[in-house]
């Protein structure tokens, strides 16, 4: 099981990820093993789905990172991209 995720990061921007252990993952961002956001910690996990197979969750970590913030938070939120 994959599954696809979204941190809230220091500076208020968000990362979206994927993997198959949420979390390993998530310890490693926090740890600092991760040099795309190793300077936006603290994190918190703020989001996820889960995906079989691997290119579902592939497929989906991009379509959410082409959102816009706005779409982002209403996910979130809502379970839903559109606000309600």
């Amino acid at each position: 099981m994959y599954k696809v995720y979204i941190l809230l990061c220091s500076d208020n921007l968000f990362y979206v990820g994927h993997t198959n252990n949420l979390k390993l993952r998530y310890k490693q961002h926090c740890w600092g093993e991760v040099d795309a956001i190793r300077s936006k910690r603290p994190l918190k996990l703020v989001y996820y789905e889960k995906y079989n197979p691997k290119i579902e969750a592939m497929n989906r970590e991009k379509q959410l990172k082409g959102w816009t913030r706005q779409k982002k938070i209403n996910l979130i939120k809502y379970g839903h991209p559109t606000k309600f």
